[in-house]
């Protein structure tokens, strides 16, 4: 099977403060990995924020926005494609928004604040998209399950890390995965898939699709389409287990 593969889930550890590694040391693991593009999708403003909340609203952004810009310029010189995203968190329930850019986080600070049905209609009228991540995760920092399929346009179906041995789940929590397959489907929602990586060992995650995406918004419509060829979680044997080429960008599981 051959195809493109994007990773749609990662953090930095310029903006999330459990990020273990730069974004330009993550865009590097991430092009000897074999993908062809990946969204950085660091933890915004109430969520696991790398980035001093006392600071201004045009200071915070240009600070968080540093490890996608950082793994962004490292990806020029890979060929690795790099998009912007981030990781909205409201006690536990997180969103993983896409489409929007800096620009955009500059002029609307109010988002900052926004309500799940508020960051849905705002996201909305910029032109945004957004995933529910791991929605049926058991974490200690999770509260309670929440859902809200009126407010989302994508369930993310896999999280690797919830089945990879190289996190605290410890590779046993494939049921995560298969309740929000089985959510998303229930409520015709487009699925998503990442890796949620943290650091350079690599969780091995994301969404195959037949094409190189143009940029963010292309991505979004293929999500929208249902465009992905697969959707590969970290105990994909056709992919990990083996050989593996880069050429061009193209991931080749054989």
């Amino acid at each position: 099977m051959n195809g493109y593969l994007y990773e749609t889930h990662m953090h930095t550890s310029e903006g999330s403060a459990c990020g273990q590694a730069g974004g330009a040391q993550m865009a590097r693991a991430y092009g000897a990995g074999g993908y062809a593009g990946i969204i950085v999708t660091d933890h915004f403003f109430y969520g696991n924020t790398a980035v001093d909340r006392s600071l201004p609203w045009r200071d915070w952004v240009e600070r968080f926005c540093l490890g996608y810009e950082h793994a962004r310029a490292e990806g020029e010189k890979l060929g690795l494609q790099v998009f912007f995203g981030w990781e909205s968190c409201y006690q536990g329930t997180e969103f993983l928004v896409y489409g929007l850019d800096k620009e955009w986080l500059l002029s609307h600070p109010q988002i900052r604040d926004a309500t799940v049905e508020e960051q849905y209609a705002m996201v909305h009228e910029g032109g945004g998209f957004i995933s529910h991540a791991h929605p049926f995760r058991e974490a200690s920092y999770i509260p309670g399950i929440r859902l809200f399929p009126e407010y989302v346009d994508a369930v993310e179906g896999i999280n690797a890390t919830h089945t990879s041995p190289f996190n605290s789940f410890k590779g046993g929590h494939k049921e995560f995965n298969d309740r929000a397959l089985a959510y998303g489907r229930e409520h015709s929602l487009p699925l998503t898939a990442g890796s949620d990586q943290h650091s350079t060992a690599m969780i091995r995650g994301g969404m195959l699709f037949p094409r190189r995406l143009e940029d963010i918004h292309d991505f979004t419509r293929a999500v929208a389409a249902g465009e992905a060829l697969r959707l590969v979680d970290s105990t994909d044997e056709v992919f990990w287990n083996g050989k593996q080429t880069q050429e061009s960008g193209i991931f080749r599981g054989v």
